[in-house]
């Protein structure tokens, strides 16, 4: 079903560098469903459904979602505080509903909706981000705008990802990412500074400079990190800059290893010939991605690392660029390079033979049990918030602990 959108209000302040009207505006540019955007005051739809948002408000893009793909009309309101923030209705009962949002109504427009909190319209699992989380929905007018924005960070981040961007990145990335935003860079110039680092990177192993390039490889995975926050904090995301991350996060990971072991082609160590290694890497790092896309191609359309929690905890050590980074500076740092890549190697090669353990465990459960669902689909946040591994990969709080009210 399609949609329209009229933005009832804004807000003074500015989180990340918008307001909460231009937030909204650019997150329902992305949503599926809705095909034009008014603001308050702007020419309403003579028919249709239309999405009545308050432009003062924060909201969680999956609120957005759900109510362009409502069937009937359904109101939303705040956590705890049960204040109407945002409803989606049949032309003909825009100007009430409106009139309501804005403080300009008798209510009556809004009582007539099923109200809905966010914890009722949406699922706490996110895909995407791969991590549990209430939805968001928070009013910007009193709110502590520095800690709405480290909220509004910490729901960009990964919640199932490597140990080095889960508990070492966080902080400095918040930094990177407000200065970003103060100098006016998109994420497209942050995904290109890292590639240029990345190639300078490959250079510098080729010619045995394995310090300068570790240094480089390792502002690079932290500009990795900033570009994809940057994006959602500030809702700038395109389907260019999501290509252009991607295929850099793939391609340049073997790219370095091969490039760290021509750089010692003379002075290899090892029993094992230099190509025979280089060989053995590529064919486990091939083999790792190839059992994620099997995962979601035979048993589920959702990452290998959220079937179960051991498959979380994996992924905090599994052999990604970061964990592998760190074998190689280890390498580094005791003066054998060659044992820094027969590490990664190892590593992968074990890592491999585990996701494929564990695609085939998930394979026969399916065909066994039926349709699989990730762990986090699943967790209780009063009940689970005490487990360890719940608390490790998810925001778990109780719903009154979001309240936007």
């Amino acid at each position: 079903m399609t949609a329209s959108a009229l933005i009832v209000g804004d807000s003074t302040a500015r989180v990340w560098g918008l307001s909460g009207a231009e937030r909204l505006r650019r997150l329902l540019a992305g949503t599926s469903g809705v095909i034009r955007i008014a603001g308050d005051g702007g020419e309403l739809p003579n028919e249709g459904s239309v999405l009545v948002l308050r432009g003062d408000y924060v909201f969680d893009p999956r609120l957005l979602r759900a109510l362009a793909d409502a069937e009937n009309d359904v109101g939303i309101c705040t956590e705890r505080g049960r204040t109407p923030v945002a409803a989606r209705v049949q032309a003909d009962r825009v100007p009430g509903v409106r009139a309501d949002l804005a403080g300009e109504g008798n209510g009556a427009s809004l009582a007539a909706l099923v109200m809905k909190r966010p914890s009722e319209l949406v699922a706490g699992f996110e895909t995407n981000l791969r991590k549990w989380e209430i939805p968001r929905l928070t009013q910007i007018a009193g709110a502590d705008i520095g800690e709405l924005e480290r909220e509004l960070f910490g729901g960009a981040y990964k919640g199932v990802t490597d140990l080095i961007t889960k508990w070492l990145w966080p902080v400095p990335a918040l930094w990177a990412t407000r200065l970003c935003v103060r100098l006016k860079l998109r994420p497209n110039h942050v995904t290109s500074a890292g590639l240029v680092l990345a190639v300078l990177a490959a250079v510098a192993f080729w010619e045995g400079e394995y310090g300068a390039g570790l240094l480089m490889a390792w502002i690079m995975t932290f500009l990795d990190t900033v570009d994809g926050k940057l994006a959602r904090v500030t809702v700038t995301a395109s389907r260019f800059g999501d290509i252009l991350d991607h295929g850099l996060d793939l391609l340049h990971p073997p790219v370095w290893y091969a490039a760290w072991g021509l750089g010692m082609a003379h002075e290899w160590s090892m029993d094992w010939s230099l190509a025979a290694t280089l060989w053995l890497m590529l064919f486990a790092y091939v083999g790792g991605r190839l059992c994620e896309g099997a995962f979601q191609l035979l048993v589920a359309p959702f990452s290998l690392f959220v079937w179960r929690p051991l498959d979380s905890v994996n992924r905090l050590i599994t052999a990604r660029r970061n964990p592998n980074l760190i074998l190689l500076s280890a390498g580094w740092c005791a003066g054998r390079p060659d044992l820094g890549l027969w590490w990664v190697v190892i590593w992968h090669l074990l890592s491999t033979a585990f996701l494929a353990v564990r695609v085939a465990m998930a394979w026969l459960a399916r065909h066994r049990h039926g349709p699989q669902e990730p762990w986090l689909a699943q967790v209780d946040p009063v009940n689970d918030a005490r487990r360890l591994v719940v608390r490790m990969f998810s925001g778990a709080t109780t719903p009154a602990d979001r309240d936007g009210a």
